[in-house]
């Protein structure tokens, strides 16, 4: 790491000198110091609201597809929106490496060198997502043929996909300005800028399906568009907010060139985040594969299967937001040389995040009918098969949840190559090994058997690696 450099002029806290430095945890954002569980959860809280309400839009948003289209329009929207995770993996890997970057030298005090990795993160993750979007605008249609998607199905999910991949910039370099911005403990910007995009997207999404005064009735492709306006709104609004309230991660002036990634910082996106991103693209890789598994079993069981991940995707809130708190917390300590308070900020997580997520758990299965009939309608015929897939898959959710907050400790410490083979082996061996194992004995159930089945062998692993190993000395 750099020498740590002077925290600049206007960085202080209120009522401190510059001549005198600032009292340990007295900068703003500082997650070194006072009692973890309160800390964690003031952090985390946010991210989980934040995580939520981005959740909840795309909840409304199949609503609105469901009822106003149709349930191939739903199961179209499914397929595509497995292929966006494909793609916002990677972006996701780069973002949590810039985050860990950003808190290890924002707990050091460096915060020039802070800016720079977050510089560095954003001007690289434009350049990769406007490569990827256009990638993808010509591999659409390609990619659906490989998922098994119904044909009924297919040219609703291509005109919703290929609006998606154009305008992908918008969200994938949103979503690095708020991790950088994490990074420097600051998660109510992001959720501020969350709230827009909620309120834009579900806003915009029936007046584009259906068409309303002047606005031409656009079909699925209309909210595909909605989606896009809403990510170009929030991120022009993080934008505004950074400089208009001086925040840490204010670029201005000579800083402007940080934008261009440095060697150095660039090398450290890249060795860490490509094995992030990689972990990411194993679930959404996993995730194709099941869900042509799943389509195989015809348009009513993907239908269902599609209204499940709604639900599946608000159980997963609490570990994702506990996990990324636990990444910027230890990443701080990590810079304040401050290694005692690892292991009780992992601890804390973990009994956190289970208490969160069993309730949540317990919720969605105990109103899963009322829930589930939201996107399917009451008298659905894919109702039935919704309530079942919801017994037998939302345990393995709670299960697999505690690895993220292990992983979110080891990301921290820059250990990124065993999460990475354990979750392959979670999802590859264990997952689909089980599928192809016993589908001529549970034929069908298979596919939704597998789901716990693998995730208890990603905690097995996860847990005797974080227990056994000697992973700190890669600090």
């Amino acid at each position: 790491m750099n020498e740590a450099s002077p925290i600049p002029e206007g960085e202080w806290e209120p009522g401190e000198d510059a001549a005198h430095p600032p009292k340990a945890g007295a900068m703003q954002g500082d997650l070194t110091q006072g009692p973890i569980l309160k800390t964690l959860m003031l952090f985390s809280l946010p991210m989980l609201l934040s995580n939520v309400l981005q959740t909840l839009n795309g909840s409304v948003n199949a609503i609105w597809v469901g009822r106003l289209i149709g349930e191939s329009a739903l199961a179209a929207t499914a397929n595509a929106n497995v292929i966006m995770f494909l793609l916002f993996a990677a972006v996701f890997g780069f973002s949590m490496a810039t985050t860990v970057r950003v808190g290890q030298s924002f707990g050091a005090r460096d915060l020039v060198a802070a800016r720079r990795t977050f510089g560095s993160g954003v001007g690289f993750c434009s350049v990769v997502a406007a490569l990827t979007g256009l990638a993808g605008w010509f591999l659409a249609d390609t990619l659906l043929d490989l998922m098994s998607t119904p044909g009924a199905s297919k040219a609703q999910a291509l005109a919703y996909l290929q609006v998606i991949f154009i305008t992908l910039p918008f969200g994938a370099v949103s979503m690095m300005v708020s991790m950088g911005m994490r990074g420097a403990g600051d998660s109510r910007s992001p959720l501020y800028a969350m709230i827009m995009v909620v309120l834009l997207d579900i806003g915009l999404n029936p007046v584009l399906i259906m068409g309303v005064g002047p606005v031409p009735e656009l079909g699925i492709a209309g909210s595909a568009i909605a989606t896009a306006i809403a990510n170009l709104g929030g991120l022009v609004f993080l934008i505004w907010r950074i400089y208009r309230h001086d925040l840490p991660m204010r670029l201005r002036g000579p800083e402007l060139g940080f934008l261009r990634p440095r060697r150095d910082e660039l090398a450290y996106i890249v060795t860490k985040g490509l094995p992030m991103g990689a972990q990411m693209l194993l679930v959404s890789s996993a995730g194709l594969i099941m869900i042509g598994l799943v389509n195989q079993l015809g348009l009513n069981a993907s239908a269902a299967y599609g209204a499940s991940l709604q639900l599946w995707n608000y159980l997963q809130m609490p570990a994702f937001a506990m996990g990324t708190a636990v990444s910027a917390m230890v990443a701080q300590a990590i810079g304040a040389d401050n290694h005692e308070r690892v292991d009780a900020v992992a601890n804390v997580g973990m009994i956190a995040n289970l208490v969160l997520t069993t309730a949540m758990a317990a919720l969605i299965v105990g109103f899963d009918r009322p829930l589930l009939s939201l996107f399917l309608g009451w008298d659905s015929p894919a109702m039935p098969i919704a309530e079942h897939i919801q017994l037998i898959c939302t345990a393995s959710f709670v299960i697999v949840s505690v690895t993220m907050i292990m992983q979110g400790t080891l990301r921290a410490y820059g250990v990124v190559i065993a999460p990475l083979i354990i979750m392959g082996i979670g999802l590859y061996p264990g997952r689909l090994g089980f599928y192809y194992l016993l589908e001529p004995q549970l034929a069908g159930d298979a596919v939704w058997w597998s789901f716990p089945f693998g995730s208890v062998v990603t905690v097995a692993l996860t847990m005797a690696y974080y227990r056994m190993a000697n992973w700190r000395k890669s600090r």
